[in-house]
């Protein structure tokens, strides 16, 4: 009953972050005026794209892997370069958004940095950026032993899920300010709630609930890894022979 519940669990994120992708594709086609890669405002529009799939969509498959149940027995070395692998896809997908909104920003002589938003997404994937080479260094290379490596756990499941916290809340923010820039004009303000604003709103509502979803399977107990040596009934049954 636990495993149909987190495979249930498992559709309703996918078709969630999928929304959240293709919401904000259309936003950026239909009301922005599409995609380019030439430091104008259509370059800008790959950045929440980007960084939706990457720092939202990506990132949350990534930290779910060890929920799997197959991970459960057998090996933990494919499970972890999965785990590895899935975040180093988002965090490229990052680091392409954000050359987006730079290049854009430097073409257009605007500021970089200066609003709360840029300052809550820049710290978000400088975190990501050290979760990642820590990840990397303590649980996927050889060297660390099990002391460090259960000392650091926690810290590292902590941060993992705080990030994730950080890039809904950057996304957030991300949609809120440019609908105030973009909804200025005195026929469409944003306070009148034109079409696109309704849209662009409802997007944001799908980023949170795949966030929420994501994390409530993260930190729900029946769902964790069993540690070594403990059967549960949701644990795979061994293969017969062993």
């Amino acid at each position: 009953m636990a495993s149909g519940q987190f495979y249930l669990s498992c559709l309703v994120m996918g078709s969630l972050g999928s929304m959240c992708i293709l919401f904000t594709v259309y936003w950026m086609q239909y009301w922005r005026g599409g995609f380019a890669w030439d430091g104008s405002i259509h370059m800008f529009n790959w950045h929440p794209v980007l960084m939706v799939s990457g720092m939202v969509v990506l990132y949350g498959a990534a930290s779910l892997v060890y929920r799997l149940p197959q991970s459960w027995v057998g090996p933990k070395l494919p499970w972890k370069l999965l785990h590895a692998a899935l975040h180093l896809m988002a965090f490229i997908l990052t680091v392409v958004g954000l050359v987006a909104v730079f290049q854009f920003h430097s073409h257009s002589n605007i500021t970089h940095l200066y609003s709360l938003h840029s300052w809550l997404g820049i710290t978000t994937v400088i975190l990501f950026t050290c979760q990642w080479s820590l990840g990397f260094a303590i649980f996927l290379l050889p060297w660390a032993s099990l002391w460090l490596r259960s000392l650091l756990k926690p810290i590292h499941v902590f941060f993992g899920a705080s990030i994730l916290c950080l890039s809904v809340a950057s996304v957030i923010s991300g949609i809120n300010e440019k609908l105030f820039f973009s909804l200025k004009n005195a026929t469409k303000p944003y306070a009148s709630l034109p079409s696109e604003a309704v849209f662009a709103n409802c997007t944001g509502l799908l980023v949170v609930a795949f966030g929420l979803l994501v994390l409530y399977v993260l930190l729900a107990s029946s769902w964790k890894r069993p540690e070594p040596g403990i059967l549960t009934d949701r644990q795979p049954l061994l293969h017969d022979g062993e």
